[in-house]
């Protein structure tokens, strides 16, 4: 294993305090768990977000806090969901008079932990509701599929309308029209090493790639000789818009990710032939963003998500914000779009 780090032990709070160091103008990191928070508090009447879970998926989830955005992000260990107390900690850190959203991703450890901390805010008198974003369609069952890319969606929608001053039940319902209406796909050339473990999640021969995988270094649903960059593009957006249904009116946002080590000139190839073959099925692109925005560590591979939009999912999009994340909609409250 060669990675450029301290210890395993000391991985997840090393790279937040370097986080927070390059960013203080934007957060702050909890001196007794591994959360961070927005650097400035913010007005009463505005609904604060909270998400997290595993590390690994960076710039997910801390990457993410910052003005348009989260409220709060709780670290977990390296694809370990953090604990019931570290996500309660941070509801009662950001919560707020209007109330807190929490935004869960769709794997057991998450549901669990994220739901529990929730039900104990309430009971404590913190408004709070959740919303569980399930986007993967790798997985044939809605109720089993996995939370990735499309989370980043719900938190810039929902955070736009949380920053707009929507009440609770408003963010809460926008953010389930993001789910409700995106789909995500991945795929890797390569597995990771998770740093606690010090060798591969899976292997793989040199010939060979997986299609469906998640964010946690997982293998994916199907094994390949390795395929073209316009092969991948158009197995993944079958199987996006096979389940999305859209119709010949209908507009998307697309994103295609970077899963880790995929270098700009092999995202860009990617980002193409994904365009082209929407292009060819007659999907007409509203917007999108390429770059890496929720990675598996160091797996050398990408994905692609799609959201059907409306008019108001539009204009949250392009809602500024300002977060650590190297981003497109990284622009200040002023910027024209």
């Amino acid at each position: 294993m060669k990675k450029v780090m301290n210890t395993p032990e000391t991985y997840v709070r090393d790279e937040l305090e370097g986080l927070v160091l390059a960013y203080p103008h934007i957060l702050r990191l909890d001196p007794k768990w591994n959360n961070v928070y927005r650097k400035h508090k913010k007005a009463p009447d505005k609904v604060a977000l909270v998400s997290g879970g595993g590390s690994g998926h960076e710039p997910l989830h801390a990457g993410f806090v910052g003005y348009g955005m989260l409220d709060g992000a709780c670290a977990g260990h390296v694809f370990t969901s953090p604990t019931v107390p570290q996500v309660h900690a941070a509801i009662k850190e950001v919560a707020t008079e209007a109330g807190v959203l929490v935004v869960i991703k769709n794997y057991a450890g998450d549901v669990m932990n994220f739901k529990a901390a929730a039900e104990m805010a309430k009971k404590e008198g913190i408004k709070t509701e959740y919303v569980i974003v399930n986007d993967d369609v790798a997985v044939p069952e809605p109720e089993k599929r996995r939370g990735t890319d499309i989370t980043i969606l719900v938190h810039k929608i929902a955070g736009a309308a949380a920053e707009e001053g929507r009440s609770l039940e408003e963010v809460k319902k926008v953010a389930e029209k993001v789910i409700a209406n995106g789909r995500r796909f991945g795929f890797t050339l390569t597995p990771c090493i998770v740093p606690q473990v010090g060798k591969p999640t899976f292997e793989l021969a040199e010939d060979e790639m997986e299609l469906g995988i998640g964010i946690h270094g997982e293998k994916g649903v199907e094994r390949r000789k390795i395929m073209t960059s316009r092969e991948i593009a158009e197995y993944s957006v079958n199987k996006i818009l096979e389940d999305l249904k859209l119709g010949p009116n209908d507009e998307v946002f697309l994103i295609v990710n970077d899963q880790g080590s995929l270098p700009p000139s092999e995202l860009f190839i990617f980002y193409r032939d994904v365009r082209k073959v929407l292009e060819e099925k007659g999907v007409k692109v509203w917007h999108s963003w390429v770059g890496r925005f929720i990675t598996s560590l160091e797996m050398h591979g990408g994905s692609v998500a799609i959201l059907r939009v409306d008019e108001e999912l539009k204009r949250y999009i392009l809602f500024p914000a300002l977060v650590p994340a190297n981003l497109p909609f990284n622009m200040p409250p002023y910027a024209s779009v």
